[in-house]
């Protein structure tokens, strides 16, 4: 269009009346619709911006040192990591991102569609876009609390990640002091702080919250069920189930499955106490081989109900039996050896499931349905299982409700957090520049008298932010892809 000779001047004329600009990559749109709203931000009581804003100074300073000593320990960690020869499998779990993610303060590691699952690609760009807003109306309240001209506020998309933007008059923020310049400048990480701050409050009185409408502490409430899960299946899971507890695990809320989980499968498997008569009864002969990880198996590869158990006794301290997994398990307590199981006067013996390594049973109440069991990874489980820890009290209420409120707030909480942390760097293009910039003038004038000397020493800083900040980000995205 702008290659045309006909079109270039209406085109441009089209973009300047709807305040659009269009390059490659990078949309964005600008407006003054909003310049009232936000001059009567910037007015409003102004003993209290003051003071808030000059906490946010204050605080955007330390952020400015505490982002460089936290990615110089995040570079660290990530080459030790690319130096092991296993490393960590975090970047599978979209929750241990979410976590990392305010833990190394570089939310450019978030891949979509490589490392974050689409499911939540809502979710994530709904929390970029509302911490980038409130970044930008930090900044632009301040401007206006220190005499800046506000021009506009707008917001833009640049490949797929949105973003706001406030426009001041750059010859006012030149002319106010290097203090005044800090308030504007820090004002943005500041926000951002602040709301990351606000959703986790939120996010901690949810049950309080929602009360009214659901409870808690009862189990966790099963909302989805991913169609590739093993819980799938007539004797396995469906969705507004009540799971209870995992073997002996009791389970309270969706935190209490997780850690029952990981607890399952970082011990050994655990076994079940059976008669001795009914060990006899049921079991029947079999074949012992054993598989290529050493673990034996002696039952029939075909057979999808019975289960080659192990167990010893007073003779004998290798013995295994192909049993009905259900008949032994259900009315069973579990037990780790023979002496678990000697509390009355019927003998007793404890049988083990004899599985892969990293295979285990786990027995799953959820009444009033007869419990499912499970045989495979623990995690494979928790990765196709989503769960609300919030069951609703009546059936017109949303299960789904809850959970996308918590969603949204950890979100929130981590992007808004690394927003703050990114911004902070004493790097080119970012906040951290000219916080940068501000402070040295502040804090320096008097020890180093020429200008020039000054913005040299701020120069050698942002060099060395920046590489530093580079090199975060590049290491990062090559654990995310590379791995």
């Amino acid at each position: 269009l702008q290659s045309s000779n006909s079109l270039k001047a209406s085109y441009e004329d089209w973009l300047l009346t709807y305040g659009l600009s269009v390059s490659p990559f990078h949309i964005r749109w600008q407006t003054a619709v909003f310049n009232r709203q936000f001059y009567n931000w910037g007015r409003w009581k102004p003993r209290f911006l003051y003071l808030w804003f000059s906490v946010g100074m204050v605080f955007g300073i330390v952020a400015m040192f505490g982002s460089v000593i936290l990615l110089g320990k995040t570079l660290m960690q990530t080459l030790t990591q690319m130096l092991t020869e296993a490393p960590n499998a975090q970047n599978d779990r979209m929750l241990q991102v979410v976590v990392s993610i305010i833990s190394s303060g570089l939310y450019l590691r978030v891949v979509p569609g490589v490392n974050l699952p689409v499911s939540q690609l809502t979710y994530f760009f709904s929390a970029v876009l509302i911490s980038g807003v409130i970044h930008e109306v930090g900044h632009g309240v301040a401007a206006i609390r220190e005499q800046v001209r506000f021009n506009g506020f707008g917001i833009f998309i640049f490949i797929i990640y949105p973003g706001a933007f406030v426009d001041l008059f750059t010859t006012h923020l030149q002319l106010i002091s290097p203090v005044q310049q800090l308030r504007i400048f820090c004002a943005g990480v500041w926000h951002n702080f602040v709301l990351g701050v606000a959703s986790f409050i939120l996010l901690f009185l949810l049950p309080a919250i929602l009360f009214p409408f659901y409870y808690t502490g009862v189990g966790a409430l099963v909302t989805e069920i991913a169609e590739d899960s093993p819980a799938n299946g007539p004797k396995g899971l469906f969705v507004g189930d009540l799971v209870t507890s995992l073997q002996d695990c009791s389970v309270y809320s969706v935190e209490d499955w997780n850690s029952c989980l990981e607890d399952i499968s970082e011990k050994s498997q655990v076994g079940y106490c059976i008669s001795a008569a009914t060990l006899q009864q049921l079991s029947f002969p079999a074949r012992v081989y054993r598989r290529l990880d050493g673990t034996v198996e002696c039952c029939s590869n075909n057979s999808l109900t019975d289960i080659c158990f192990s167990y010893s006794n007073n003779l004998d301290s290798h013995l295994y039996a192909c049993l009905p997994a259900r008949k032994v398990i259900e009315a069973s307590k579990v037990c780790r050896n023979n002496m678990d199981c000697q509390k009355d006067f019927v003998p007793s013996l404890c049988v083990t499931p004899s599985l892969e390594n990293q295979t285990r049973l786990i027995r799953v109440k959820h009444p009033p349905h007869i419990d499912m069991l499970y045989v495979g990874h623990p995690m494979h489980l928790q990765y196709t299982v989503s769960l609300s820890s919030f069951v609703p009290r009546q059936n017109f209420l949303s299960i789904d409700l809850p959970v996308m409120i918590e969603t949204f707030c950890k979100y929130l909480i981590s992007l808004s957090g690394a927003l703050a942390v990114i911004n902070a760097v004493p790097c080119f293009a970012l906040d951290g520049q000219w916080i940068l910039n501000s402070f040295l003038e502040a804090t320096l004038s008097s020890l180093i008298v020429e200008k020039q000397s000054r913005e040299l020493v701020g120069f050698l800083i942002l060099l060395a932010g920046s590489a530093l900040l580079a090199a975060n980000v590049a290491l990062g995205l090559w654990m995310v892809t590379a791995r």
